[in-house]
């Protein structure tokens, strides 16, 4: 395993744990999670790798093979920058729990395509400290911890969502959690028994303030709700009533939110039905109102959606945050090289870059790696 051998050459020993934590797609749930809604990620096959050890003298060791180079030596908090905020965060949260660590980190999560590679670096280092640390954290917590480090360390106001997904998604099923209580079921995804395949396209764009523009939905979320009297946008119970006292952004956001809810739960009793392939029409009004009311699409996102949709994808949208990054199409088996063409030829069209496939299977979240 590289990640061994990379740990081996850089601190001339045997690391004590190796994990490994996945990325995510988001079925369907898109900014519901900071609103105490519900969502329904699943882990994909990509993630993160962590070799670590722990120390005895506070000191940070940190190098990752994306990054080549001698390790990073971090004495102190304020020395993290850039990628080694979202490690550094996590021992920060733990404070005098742990007495730092050497670490070698290796990922395979395609670079850029929003399938939350900061979530899987803090629940893959949160899970090797709980494990070497013996801290009997168990994988919510450790979920968690991962995003009081981004909130806090990081300074990104994100949901639990990501972090939660990472650490307890199953195999071959999807994670329905409840934002609020913290309750979740995996619900099985057995797409190929049904003849259907969920296909990630990877935009390759991330536009500039994306990161703002996040914060600022979940402002105006926040103002809408106190307006409205509620604890949170999950708490609406009459849409119409609501909608009828608020205007501009808050307006919008509160109508994509609460329609949102529902149709996760709706996702949810189709899929328990055997109906895999009805949630065509529901990825369909989710990228509709993420596009509309939500306003956090992208040109490159759009057209990749239609141009599924017309190549005979039973329904796509935008996944994550937005901005860029990936929409995700459902499509059946035999349908995915047309789907495939008809997007490539969209872009082709107005001249952008062309973008990555990648065929998502429902993977298991953060564990431990034998040596």
């Amino acid at each position: 395993m590289r990640v061994v051998e990379a740990f081996r050459g850089a601190y001339a020993a045997e690391p004590a744990t190796v994990w490994r934590a996945p990325g995510r797609v988001n079925l369907i749930g898109e900014h519901t999670d900071y609103n105490d809604g519900f969502v329904l990620p699943f882990a994909v096959p990509w993630g993160v790798t962590a070799a670590l050890s722990p120390r005895t003298d506070g000191t940070i060791r940190l190098m990752s093979l994306q990054s080549p180079g001698d390790p990073a030596v971090i004495s102190s908090w304020d020395g993290a920058k850039g990628w080694t905020r979202y490690v550094v965060g996590v021992l920060a949260m733990l404070g005098s729990r742990t007495q730092g660590a050497d670490i070698v980190i290796d990922g395979d999560l395609p670079a850029g395509a929003g399938l939350s590679s900061s979530a899987a670096l803090e629940v893959v280092i949160g899970s090797a400290l709980n494990a070497v640390y013996g801290l009997g954290l168990t994988p919510m917590e450790i979920a968690l911890l991962g995003q009081k480090a981004e909130n806090d360390f990081v300074g990104m106001p994100c949901g639990i969502m990501d972090q939660a997904a990472s650490a307890l998604c199953e195999d071959g099923k999807a994670l329905f959690l409840d934002c609020r209580s913290l309750g979740f079921r995996n619900i099985p995804l057995d797409l190929s028994a049904h003849g259907m395949r969920i296909l990630i396209i990877d935009t390759g764009v991330h536009h500039e303030l994306a990161d703002g523009q996040y914060a600022k939905r979940r402002a105006d979320c926040e103002s809408a709700a106190r307006r409205l009297g509620v604890a949170a946008l999950r708490d609406v119970t009459d849409l119409a009533g609501a909608l009828s006292v608020l205007r501009g952004d808050e307006r919008k956001r509160v109508q994509h939110v609460v329609t949102e809810n529902h149709r996760v739960e709706a996702v949810i009793g189709l899929l328990r039905a055997g109906a895999v392939a009805e949630i065509g029409a529901l990825l369909n009004a989710s990228h509709l109102s993420l596009r509309d009311e939500y306003e956090v699409s992208s040109p490159e996102l759009d057209v990749a959606v239609e141009a599924a949709v017309r190549g005979g994808a039973r329904g796509a949208r935008m996944t994550g945050g937005g901005f860029g990054g990936s929409a995700i199409a459902l499509v059946a088996e035999e349908r995915v090289p047309a789907v495939r063409e008809s997007v490539q030829a969209a872009y082709a069209e107005r001249g952008w870059k062309e973008p990555r496939f990648l065929p998502a299977t429902p993977a298991r979240g953060a564990h431990e790696v034998a040596l």
